[in-house]
Order: C-alpha cells, then structure tokens, then sequence
C-alpha cells in the first residue's frame, strides 16, 4: 500500500478489510508499506485519508483479484463463471458441493496449463483510487471543567466525544485515534506553546519549558459514535484521524471562559494565565 502508517494501525485495519473480503485468516495477510519496490507510487497519509482512500484501493485491487480467481475457479471445476461465489476462504459453484480453498486457486494461476486458453500467468493486481469527493465526518464534544481559583488550575471533570465516521472497520482502532487526539487536543488548549525571547531565542526548547500532556492530566474519556455511510467511496467510510485534536480545544476553552466568565482568554490556559484573568476580573468588579 502507498498509505504508510506511522501509529494509525493500518496493518490491522488494511489486513482485516482483506481477511474479511476473501474470508481468509488475518494472520495470512501481509501488510507492506514504504517500500517503492512494492508501490512505485502513493499519495501517503495525511488528511484522515488512508481509510477513505487507501482503504478504497484495496477494495479495487481486490475486486480484480477476486475476478480473475472465479474465471480460474470455474475453469478448474468446470462450471460457468456466473456461478462462483466466494464464502469462508473457498470459491464455490454454487449449488453444489465443489469448492476449491484459496490457495489452490492462487497455485493454480501460476501454473499456466491449469489456466483458460489465453490467460496471462499469476494472480497479482494493482488499482490507484481517486475520490471522487471528500468525506465529512461530523462531530460533538463536550467537556466539563473545575477551576481552582487560588491557583489558576483547570481540572476536566468529564469529556465526552460523538462523532459521526460512517461505517467503522475496526472500533477499537478509531477510539484510539480519538483519545489520542483529544489528549493531543487538551495539551494544546492547556499547556503547549511556544515562546520566543525579544532577539528570538526559542525559551520552550525542552519538555521542561514545553509542556505535553501525562496520563494523569487526562479524565477518562466517553467516547460514541453515530454511523452514517459516505456515499464518495466503496466502504462507506469517513477520516477520523483529526477528529479529536480538533473538537477537543474548543471544547475545552468554551467550559472555561464559562467558568471564569471572559471569552477574552487565548491558549494555552495555564494556570498562570487563568488565575491572572480571574484576579483582573475580580480587582475590575
């Protein structure tokens, strides 16, 4: 595949979309990304495209793969093309009792006279997909917060995410991608940023000065879905990559200039610069 994954788990995702469509086990499936000599060419991943799009190739690929498999199939057992289906890793005439595994089938297109007259050798198949719109996920995120005002200090009581990215291959996979967006999404609406000095020396140059957010920053997260199809690709599936870093700082700065009343505060809200806000609110009243 052209869609790399750096820590999105596209060697589950993408292996289990092939599993499932040829009903052979996950563990037969081999994944390979960032190797030219595979895929001379790939778009990459980025904008929350590897399902929608990468995902889509796959699903084209296959389609040629399982095309020239029932034309060999039914040569091998005799039967018309028109009657071969694909159930629990085998090809089957349907009807009957005959069935050929997919190994047998794939051996058999590289042995040339197991093929039909004037089919070329093999049984590997590329296809590049290009959408023909974008997807649009849809979203809701709400979080709850307590403020010290002794201290400045912001305490997420609860934070709650619902989103909406169509038909979801595998649940446990894209509630990751939106924890960790949201974490990634709270650091910034909380603690990250970037300082220069008046001759432009950067002060925020270590995770002393620059701070990331740890576990025990964060709440526990509720975290639902609502699966609306995308009608632009094969799958029905929409990006979920950024959802969380996007919902998650708004969110966030809404409940607290809610809380201290002044919509005036920019991020990050430290503690430092919420406890000034609340004390320049209180000296004005």
């Amino acid at each position: 595949t052209g869609s790399h994954s750096h820590g999105q788990g596209h060697e589950t995702t993408f292996a289990q979309l092939v599993a499932d469509r040829l009903g052979v086990p996950i563990a037969s499936v081999n994944i390979v990304h960032g190797d030219t000599d595979k895929v001379q060419m790939g778009m990459g991943t980025y904008g929350s495209r590897s399902g929608a799009v990468g995902m889509s190739a796959i699903v084209k690929a296959l389609e040629k793969v399982e095309a020239k498999a029932r034309k060999i199939a039914a040569h091998l057992m005799e039967a018309d093309e028109a009657d071969i289906e694909i159930k629990d890793g085998e090809l089957v005439v349907s009807g009957t009792d005959k069935k050929l595994p997919w190994f047998q089938v794939a051996l058999a297109a590289y042995t040339a006279h197991n093929l039909p007259a004037g089919m070329e050798p093999g049984l590997k198949e590329s296809a590049f997909y290009d959408p023909s719109n974008f997807t649009f996920p849809a979203g809701c995120y709400i979080a709850e917060v307590e403020i010290d005002p002794e201290t400045g200090r912001t305490d997420i009581v609860q934070f709650v995410a619902a989103d909406d990215f169509g038909n979801i291959i595998n649940p446990m996979i894209v509630e990751g991608q939106v924890h960790g967006g949201i974490a990634q999404g709270i650091g910034q609406a909380l603690l990250e940023g970037v300082h220069y000095s008046a001759d432009g020396q950067l002060l925020t140059a270590s995770y002393m000065d620059y701070a990331m957010p740890r576990a025990d920053d964060l709440p526990s997260f509720k975290v639902s879905h609502q699966n609306t199809p995308c009608p632009s690709n094969p799958l029905g599936i929409k990006g979920c990559g950024e959802a969380g870093a996007i919902g998650s700082p708004p969110a966030l700065m809404n409940a607290i200039t809610d809380a201290i009343g002044d919509n005036t505060l920019t991020m990050p809200a430290t503690p430092a610069k919420v406890w000034a806000r609340i004390h320049t609110l209180t000296n004005a009243a």
